[in-house]
């Protein structure tokens, strides 16, 4: 049959990305605590058009998604990506995979277990014959507030918040995800669980309580943790509180090049 995509375009204009976006897909990841995890990834998948080809071929970012969904990870990223590059005929190639993680949690007082949701992801792109452009990881934490400033001023109890805080990383090599979720959980008033009872309500609003942060306080504890770490090249932390008394969100961002502690 007549391949329509691979006629020549008189226009003579590149295009910098040609593909399929929001792609559903089923995909395999890797997980610290028992080996790897199912989950349903939402994919894009990119490559550079030439100014001579009318269209890319959209059949082929499936094939290759498929021929690797049994396991996505930072490891073998680069690998898909080169395929991209082979398999399209392209300059450059970009790819960007978006998943719900799931880590078992145990109430800290009861100890119930239940599984708490992360939204995490891997993005990235190379360029021809195979040399990688930029490669992220990123996850969303959801975490608890409570406001050092409504403390201060109140006789008694303070306001507090549901929080996400984002952090995207680039770095030298392999690290769990679990690992950076960890650090944002540290560094917030208190964790989010699924499941609490009582007995684990009374010791998280207490806790919160002894542990005031604004959302300013949240990414610069995160950052000082970020920047010890030397397999973490570069770094961004984005916390937004959805308040509870006020009509906005607080908001703090940063970004940092890491020189190894030195913020």
């Amino acid at each position: 049959m007549k391949d329509i995509q691979n006629m020549r375009d008189p226009r003579n204009i590149k295009i910098d990305k040609v593909g399929v976006k929001n792609i559903t897909y089923p995909i395999v990841v890797l997980d610290k605590e028992n080996g790897y995890q199912h989950t349903i990834a939402t994919i894009d998948m990119y490559v550079s058009l030439s100014q001579e080809n009318k269209a890319t071929h959209m059949s082929r970012f499936v094939e290759i998604l498929h021929k690797n969904q049994s396991m996505i990870n930072m490891k073998n990223f680069p690998k898909i990506l080169k395929e991209m590059l082979e398999l399209l005929d392209a300059e450059s190639a970009h790819l960007d995979i978006r998943f719900p993680y799931f880590v078992k949690k145990e109430a800290p007082v009861t100890k119930k277990p239940s599984y708490m949701e992360y939204q995490c992801g891997v993005c990235g792109s190379m360029d021809s014959p195979g040399e990688m452009k930029e490669f992220k990881v990123y996850v969303s934490v959801p975490i608890n507030t409570l406001c050092p400033c409504s403390k201060e001023i109140s006789a008694y109890g303070a306001h507090n918040q549901r929080g996400i805080v984002k952090v995207c990383v680039k770095f030298k090599k392999f690290f769990w995800i679990e690992d950076l979720i960890d650090i944002v959980e540290d560094s917030a008033s208190t964790e989010i669980y699924s499941l609490l009872k009582r007995e684990d309500e009374k010791f998280i609003t207490e806790r919160a309580y002894e542990n005031p942060k604004f959302v300013e306080d949240v990414v610069r504890d995160i950052a000082e943790r970020l920047s010890k770490d030397e397999n973490i090249k570069w770094f961004s932390i984005e916390a937004e509180n959805f308040e509870s008394i006020h009509n906005h969100s607080a908001y703090a961002y940063l970004e940092i090049e890491n020189k190894g502690g030195q913020l």
